[in-house]
């Protein structure tokens, strides 16, 4: 491939090139690159419709926000997913224990803690110690 860019660079170098092809494997070179020349052609234009279109469907919603009456930033702002939201967020403890004057308390969330284990394994209740 970078013999193909140093020829297409330097037509002098094409030129030595091509006196050492024949001219059906010329005419065969000149054929095949007429082939990828179209075919980047197309891809181009593909590609430049498709921006269009992109470009169009974009300024049609923005003229149906626009006639919303709401901004960019608050559509925005509405339509952005609330990916953690609850994430660092403390969490209200949903149980109380109190032993040997110490109080302990656990959002019944997660690994039950040694204390309410204890507490549960010796036949006590979570109604017990629920916070009400």
């Amino acid at each position: 491939m970078s013999l193909l860019l140093e020829l297409a660079g330097n037509k002098a170098k094409a030129r030595a090139a091509a006196k050492e092809l024949s001219v059906a494997q010329l005419e065969n070179l000149i054929a095949g690159l007429t082939n990828a020349l179209e075919k980047a052609k197309e891809e181009e234009a593909a590609r430049a419709a498709q921006e269009a279109e992109k470009s169009a469907r974009a300024e049609e919603i923005a003229n149906l926000i626009a006639k919303s009456g709401l901004t960019m930033e608050e559509v925005a702002k509405l339509t952005s997913t609330k990916v953690g939201a609850t994430k660092g967020k403390t969490v209200e403890p949903k149980y109380r224990l109190t032993v040997n004057g110490e109080v302990y308390e656990w959002t019944g969330r997660g690994r039950t803690p040694k204390v309410f284990q204890e507490y549960f394994d010796a036949g006590n209740s979570r109604e017990s110690v629920e916070i009400k």
